[in-house]
């Protein structure tokens, strides 16, 4: 796998407030609302749920006893918890919320180093509306995914992936020779974007023909694609059309 840890900044003349927002936003849900992922009753309310989305009620089940087959260990998993607001709204509130700290510390990595770009060529509002619509779009991906194939509809899912993705798509399209550092077969080097962020993107579609045969690693991938897809489809809508001058590999 690639794995990016920087990119070409040369060019920016705004400061992506917003961007840092969303990453401070996120890391301040996990740490003082999920309690780092002890708050299982507060995660599982605004997560967002496949059949509670496609139905618009609320579900509250009771949790269930599993005894781990290796080791004999009996742990409790938690039902769906009441939904304070409408669940609609969970499209939005699951964007900011995280299953742990590997989830939170790949999805902030991956925003920083890409989100700023895209704030940078489209202003503040405008990556803002973006950012909100892609993780929006990746979410109802991961609904209907779960409906055709129905597999995992009353199992919550959460994360900024989504929208990530989309930040992701949008920047393969208005960026796509840009250099991205990234760490290569254990070697730091710099690759254009649309190698580090090609090669993402198959193993998200591979990785997603595989849950659709049968193999679950409990990775919406459905909501990577979708919200990739839809970053690559929205983001020259959402780009005031200006080309700022950057370093480019030769073509």
């Amino acid at each position: 796998m690639v794995f990016p840890i920087g990119d070409d900044n040369s060019d920016r003349t705004i400061t992506p407030f917003c961007n840092y927002t969303f990453v401070a936003l996120n890391i301040m849900v996990f740490v003082f609302f999920q309690g780092m992922g002890s708050n299982l009753e507060f995660t599982y309310a605004f997560s967002t749920v496949p059949g509670e989305i496609l139905t618009g009620t609320d579900v509250v089940t009771q949790g269930q006893q599993v005894t781990d087959p290796q080791t004999g260990q009996v742990f409790t998993i938690p039902g769906l918890m009441p939904t304070p607001v409408h669940v609609w709204l969970t499209l939005i509130t699951s964007m900011f919320m995280h299953g742990g700290f590997a989830h939170i510390f790949g999805n902030m990595l991956y925003l920083w180093i890409f989100g700023d770009n895209l704030e940078n060529r489209m202003g503040h509002l405008r990556y803002t509306c973006f950012y909100l619509v892609c993780g929006v779009a990746a979410s109802l991906a991961h609904v209907f995914t779960s409906y055709y194939t129905n597999n995992g509809i009353y199992i919550p899912s959460l994360g900024a992936s989504g929208a990530i993705s989309g930040v992701l798509g949008g920047y393969l399209v208005l960026f796509p020779k840009r250099r991205v550092t990234v760490i290569l077969l254990r070697v730091i080097q710099q690759v254009p974007a649309f190698v580090a962020l090609g090669i993402w993107i198959v193993f998200q579609i591979v990785s997603g023909i595989g849950m659709l045969g049968g193999k679950s690693d409990g990775v919406a991938y459905a909501a990577h694609i979708g919200g990739f897809l839809a970053g690559m489809l929205l983001v020259k809508f959402f780009d005031k059309g200006e080309a700022p001058s950057i370093r480019r590999f030769p073509a």
